[in-house]
């Protein structure tokens, strides 16, 4: 407000006696504002705190049980706050697992780049998939709640998430560039897609073992023999595409 950026001078300018009552009135406005002001700053630090407090407990609770075993009451419980706390620091119970989903989202990118930036450009392919398996390995309860995890309104995720998981397909998209110098680049991210759905079929399926006992070493061979397929397949089309 205008007034705001000079109470002083302000009040100064009402003393005669016809104003002793405006002055006093401008005083208590003042003062209350400047009390109104430090309580929303304190709620506003204990809001950020009640968020940050919710999301370690909730990430701690997903990777040690998985999103099955993420439930409001004992989250509150764990997190020191009451029930309804919960939804005075989120929108909801979900916007509070894709925030949870986001952070793994960028462990999982971490992991990726961590891969590829001691890859050879021959080998990125390969190494991307090999990270993600590693990646699912070693975080295997967070990794799954990437995917088991659905809004409950069946609506489509919030932009800001969207953003974050699309990043990791654009990981994809370089090497297969590379490979596919005559496609432009929409289509190399519709085939990065592509792979990696037939990647993550692979790694969901060997460790859940749901089609045949997978030993681990079996599961990288079969692995690294599908994309270096893919990867040779591809160099194919290109060099077709050359003659």
């Amino acid at each position: 407000m205008l007034y705001r950026r000079e109470p002083t001078r302000l009040l100064r300018g009402l003393s005669d006696e016809r104003s002793v009552t405006t002055r006093d009135a401008l005083a208590r406005i003042f003062e209350d504002d400047a009390v109104s002001e430090t309580r929303t700053e304190a709620g506003a630090q204990r809001r950020t705190k009640l968020r940050e407090r919710l999301l370690d407990v909730a990430r701690q609770s997903i990777a040690a049980r998985g999103l099955s075993g993420l439930k409001a009451r004992e989250l509150a419980s764990e997190a020191g706050c009451a029930l309804g706390a919960i939804y005075t620091a989120f929108d909801d119970l979900d916007e509070l697992i894709l925030r949870v989903n986001l952070a793994t989202l960028q462990r999982l990118g971490e992991a990726l780049d961590a891969a590829l930036a001691t890859a050879p450009p021959a080998g990125a392919l390969q190494a991307l998939a090999r990270a993600y398996l590693d990646f699912a390995r070693r975080e295997e309860p967070s990794w799954r709640t990437l995917f088991e995890h659905r809004l409950s309104g069946g609506g489509p995720v919030p932009d800001w998430y969207a953003d974050a998981r699309n990043q990791l397909f654009s990981r994809l998209e370089g090497p297969l560039g590379e490979l596919l110098p005559h496609r432009d680049a929409a289509a190399c991210a519709r085939l990065a897609r592509t792979l990696f759905s037939a990647v993550h079929g692979v790694v969901a399926l060997g460790l859940d073992e749901k089609v045949a006992a997978t030993p681990p070493e079996t599961l990288e061979a079969e692995l690294d023999n599908l994309v270096r397929l893919i990867a040779s397949g591809l160099e194919k089309e290109t060099r077709a595409q050359g003659n």
